[in-house]
C-alpha cells in the first residue's frame, strides 16, 4: 500500500498572507501528482483560532493565517476535488495524528512508502517527514521535490538536504 500526503495546500500558503510564487508554481504540479497516484491520498491543514497571534507560534511569526473556516484555510480550489478521504487538521508543524494513522495503516496492510508533497518545504513538509521517519523507520518515506516550495528558495533546498542526511528520499520528478 502506498500512501501520498498533500500538506497544507491552503489559500493563505499559496496566493494569501504567506503565499510565495513557488507555492503558486506548484499546485499544477501537485495536482499531477494526485492524479497519477496509486495509493491513498490524504491531506493536512494547518489550523488557527481567532487568537493565533497570542500563541506560541503566532508570537514567532506574527501573520495571522490559515484561521478555522476563513478563505485563507481553505484548500486551494484547484485540488479540493481531490480532497475526498481523510483530512488532518493540524494545531502544529507536525501532525502526531498523521503519524498514529499511518501506524495503524501499517499494521494491517505493510506501507511499501509514503510520499509527502506541498507546503512549506522547510516547516511542515519537514516536520510530518520526520515524524513519519521516527514512527515507521521501516517505511520508505519519499518527498518529491517538485510538488514542494519553501518559505524562500533557500530555506526549500536546506530542508530537502536535511531530509536526505535523514535517509528520506528526495525525488524531482
Amino acid at each position: 500500500m502506498k500512501l501520498l500526503v498533500v500538506v497544507d495546500m491552503q489559500n493563505d500558503f499559496i496566493d494569501g498572507a504567506l503565499g510565495t510564487s513557488e507555492a503558486v508554481g506548484i499546485v499544477e504540479h501537485v495536482k499531477n501528482k494526485i492524479e497519477s497516484f496509486d495509493g491513498e491520498v490524504i491531506f493536512t491543514r494547518d489550523t488557527h483560532e481567532e487568537n493565533y497571534l497570542e500563541t506560541s507560534e503566532g508570537k514567532n511569526l506574527p501573520v495571522k493565517h490559515c484561521i478555522k473556516n476563513t478563505n485563507g484555510w481553505q484548500v486551494c480550489p484547484a485540488l479540493e476535488p481531490y480532497r475526498t478521504g481523510k483530512t488532518f487538521d493540524k494545531l502544529t508543524f507536525g501532525s502526531v495524528e498523521l503519524m498514529e494513522y499511518a501506524a495503524r495503516l501499517n499494521e494491517s496492510e505493510t506501507l511499501e512508502e509514503i510520499t509527502l508533497v506541498g507546503l512549506c518545504t522547510d516547516i511542515c513538509v519537514i516536520s510530518n517527514a520526520m515524524l513519519l521517519k521516527a514512527k515507521l523507520p521501516e517505511t520508505k518515506i519519499t518527498v518529491d521535490a517538485r510538488c514542494c516550495a519553501g518559505v524562500t528558495i533557500e530555506s526549500h533546498k536546506n530542508a530537502l538536504s536535511a531530509m536526505k542526511m535523514c535517509q528520506i528520499n528526495i525525488i524531482n520528478e
